[in-house]
């Protein structure tokens, strides 16, 4: 018996990184599966393998800034796959894009989800809510010590603005929507091996530094976060709510 068996979820960003192997594990524990993100062809890649190994899954591509669009893509889901217990907010783009690029998916696009998504949960009856916060909603970045490094440019910390926000919006809505039967968790990672850290681990010596930054000694994989979604999501958490878990080797034990 898998912890999903009969559930469905539904999983923004699932095209690739943290996103698809979280499609994966919700798939391997039972969950028929909505597969959405901007990248539509990344999205059906993931649902077909899902789909491969005999599992129910579907795509759909999806802008998470766009409101209305996130209220139809969860309806959307719940007319193909036949129900709607999980949601996954787990879409983001890193911190280089622009402050209104980044506090747009990253903030206003997790905002969406857990607005529609609570509502329409509670309506349904209940049902559990993750997203994706980040080490940098919780505490500084450090940054490798390069002495005749370029000044910050406009638009700098917004990342770490946005996942502060995911932080406080978990809380909110774990609070309005308690009584409804609705849990919402964060997970908070630290450094990812996924496509968006791909750039920096490019630089020399940036991601041995990045990996002395975590007591654990190395850089998580993503899988490792679809681990701590899917307990969240789960009813092994059915007294959790309203928590960032940080899944960080030890950055956030400093």
């Amino acid at each position: 018996m898998g912890r999903f068996d009969g559930k469905v979820a539904f999983i923004t960003g699932a095209g690739s990184g943290i996103g698809r192997a979280s499609a994966m594990r919700f798939s391997e524990e039972g969950a028929a599966v909505m597969c959405a993100d901007i990248d539509i062809e990344g999205a059906q890649q993931t649902a077909a393998t899902i789909s491969e190994h005999g599992k129910p899954a579907a795509a759909i591509k999806l802008d998470v800034v766009d409101k209305g669009a996130v209220e139809q893509a969860l309806l959307q889901t719940v007319k193909e796959l036949g129900g709607l217990n999980v949601i996954y907010n787990n879409a983001g783009i890193g911190g280089g894009q622009g402050w209104d690029a980044v506090i747009g998916v990253n903030l206003t696009g997790v905002y969406n989800g857990l607005f529609y998504g609570c509502r329409l949960l509670a309506e349904r009856g209940g049902g559990s809510i993750v997203s994706t916060a980040s080490i940098a909603g919780l505490v500084g970045l450090m940054a490798p010590p390069i002495p005749d490094a370029p000044p910050m440019e406009y638009g700098s910390g917004g990342y770490q603005a946005s996942k502060g926000a995911v932080v406080q919006l978990t809380r909110q809505f774990a609070l309005t929507y308690a009584a409804r039967g609705v849990r919402v968790n964060a997970v908070a990672p630290g450094y990812i091996v996924t496509p968006m850290t791909a750039l920096i681990r490019e630089n020399d010596g940036w991601t041995e530094f990045l990996e002395q930054l975590h007591p654990l000694a190395r850089l998580g994989q993503p899988e490792e976060i679809a681990a701590a979604a899917a307990f969240l999501a789960s009813d092994d958490a059915s007294f959790i709510t309203g928590v960032t878990l940080p899944v960080d080797g030890g950055y956030t034990a400093r």
